[in-house]
């Protein structure tokens, strides 16, 4: 894999936090979700964004 310059290793840490938010929010609204279906939406979503942050973490080692 190339060498990421100063750039594009900001928007790739930028990314991580956005991912990483999103992540906690959904994780959060699934557990004060009351209906099923979208309580699994929610968990579903974090785990999207989950794996989004684990492929951006990847590129970083």
């Amino acid at each position: 894999m190339p060498q990421l310059n100063k750039d594009e290793l900001f928007m790739l840490k930028k990314q991580l936090g956005k991912e990483q938010m999103l992540m906690e929010k959904y994780k959060n609204y699934a557990l004060i979700c009351k209906d099923p279906q979208l309580r699994t939406k929610c968990e579903q979503l974090a785990a999207h964004h989950q794996s989004h942050y684990q492929v951006l973490q990847s590129l970083l080692q």
